[in-house]
């Protein structure tokens, strides 16, 4: 299935982080339906804060990726980091963090159901509600 970026809607919108995500994407078979995602992170843009309250404060969804343009820093659960790079393909198990060094963009496919629960998630901590 191809999506143009344009076509995916916009789940977060705000001055320094844009997220689109495309339901229904694909399977993942242990996790089900599939999502295809476009991110575009303002360089400092660190998404920690809102992951507050999830377990270990940590997104719990895997994702695996391509890093289109910029620089972002994931951190893990076990305390070590990971630098990745325009040109990257990545796959980011359960228990990270993300933060953009550079302007950047990427493209993920995540678990739909896990994923959407997270970015519900972040849309109540920056309504003030969670």
């Amino acid at each position: 299935m191809k999506q143009a970026k344009d076509g995916i809607p916009i789940r977060i919108d705000t001055p320094n982080a844009v997220a689109r995500q495309q339901t229904g994407f694909g399977d993942t078979s242990d996790y089900g339906e599939l999502s295809g995602e476009y991110f575009t992170l303002k360089r400092g843009t660190d998404i920690a804060p809102l992951l507050a309250g999830l377990e270990d404060d940590l997104c719990q969804t895997p994702h695996w990726g391509y890093v289109l343009a910029g620089t972002l820093t994931v951190g893990f659960a076990d305390g070590t980091e990971e630098v990745d790079s325009a040109g990257d393909l990545f796959y980011w198990p359960p228990g990270h963090t993300v933060r953009a060094d550079e302007d950047s963009e990427i493209v993920m496919f995540s678990p739909q159901h896990e994923h959407s629960e997270v970015i519900d998630h972040m849309l109540a901590k920056m309504a003030g509600s969670a």
